[in-house]
């Protein structure tokens, strides 16, 4: 069951809250109102950032019902946060064979669970190098991936140039106060130059979550 207003139905939140990853429901529910919006441009809705797939259902549940296609982008080699060592690493995503994270068959699992697997494209590989061979407008762009300077500049620089007018640009993990040492203030850099640019408005708040809206042009 799937609901084409701004709320997913419950089987999707059901499959949501299931999924390894971090995002709290409220940021996922405005996640998906976002999509949802984003996805009547019949464009293709676009993230940054993969992981295990938790927030990836949402954006394929609004996508199915527009009949547009939600794209995901992520190398599945974990970001830095979530290494060995650190206090976001999950050991069950180690493949045993390579000894490094390998995310991209859990992933496959939440889909399918989810009953999603058509209506999600994944892309594989780090986000600059996608985004250079990427030719197409989005309707949205969800970024969420790297927290370091270098990966979050990368991510805004390389996607969103291809925000379409009246698109979104959604930026995760936006924190204005550093309180620990893994968030960083990368993504709050990010946020800040988009509203600068003066192609970017921003439509709303949700905790970490930012929602801007193309209205001019550039980055």
């Amino acid at each position: 069951m799937t609901t084409s207003g701004s709320t997913p139905g419950p089987d999707v939140l059901a499959a949501f809250e299931k999924a390894k990853g971090f995002m709290p429901l409220g940021e996922g529910l405005a996640l998906y109102a976002a999509a949802v919006e984003a996805a009547a441009l019949g464009l293709p809705l676009l993230e940054v950032g993969t992981y295990c797939g938790r927030s990836t259902i949402l954006l394929a549940d609004a996508a199915r019902a527009a009949g547009v296609t939600a794209l995901t982008v992520d190398h599945h080699r974990g970001s830095e946060e979530q290494q060995p060592g650190w206090d976001f690493h999950d050991p069950e995503t180690v493949d045993p064979v390579v000894g490094r994270m390998d995310t991209l068959p859990t992933f496959r699992r939440t889909l399918h669970a989810a009953g999603l697997e058509d209506h999600v494209v994944a892309l594989v590989g780090r986000s600059p190098q996608v985004a250079r061979v990427w030719g197409g407008p989005l309707g949205l762009v969800f970024i969420d991936g790297g927290h370091t300077d270098e990966h979050a500049t990368a991510d805004y620089e390389g996607w969103a140039p291809h925000v379409a007018d009246g698109g979104l640009l959604l930026i995760h993990d936006v924190f204005p106060v550093k309180h620990d040492e893994w968030t960083g203030q990368a993504p709050y850099r990010v946020y800040l130059r988009a509203l600068e640019s003066g192609a970017f408005t921003e439509v709303s708040v949700h905790d970490s979550l930012r929602v801007l809206r193309r209205t001019g042009a550039g980055i």
